[in-house]
């Protein structure tokens, strides 16, 4: 019992000394702040030497990479790169067809050999077939 008049004897002393000075509280009054002016920025100048130019031919087309599983002057079948049950058929369009008849004369693109063929997604249609054909047997 004595500890507990002792804290209250010390405390209440403490305690009302700490009322006394401290602030009354106040309500919250709207405080002006002046707006944030901003400078305009300075233009900014593209060099046009280090500009990206965008690929030609191949916008908008997909690409599919493969082995020839067979190839004429019509259509060409080729396999996936990544995926061997992958198996698509994409017929040629007018040029790819008279450059697809130049390869042909000279062997054609044989089993196995690999290519790049851009076509366009909605008709599945070849538009350039990249590849080297392998020597005919």
């Amino acid at each position: 019992m004595k500890s507990l008049a002792k804290i209250a004897v010390l405390g209440l002393p403490a305690l009302v000394m700490a009322g006394i000075n401290s602030a009354p509280a106040r309500a919250q009054s709207a405080a002006t702040v002046a707006p944030i002016v901003v400078d305009t920025a300075v233009p900014i100048i593209v060099s046009t030497v280090n500009a990206v130019k965008p690929k030609p031919k191949t916008t908008g087309l997909g690409k599919f990479e493969g082995y020839v599983m067979h190839a004429n002057i019509a259509q060409i079948t080729v396999r996936a790169k990544g995926n061997d049950m992958s198996l698509e058929t994409f017929t040629l369009s007018q040029v790819a067809s008279t450059k697809m008849q130049a390869i042909v004369d000279k062997g054609g693109y044989q089993y196995g050999d690999k290519v790049t063929i851009y076509y366009d997604p909605t008709t599945k249609q070849a538009l350039q077939v990249k590849g080297k054909p392998s020597k005919a047997i």
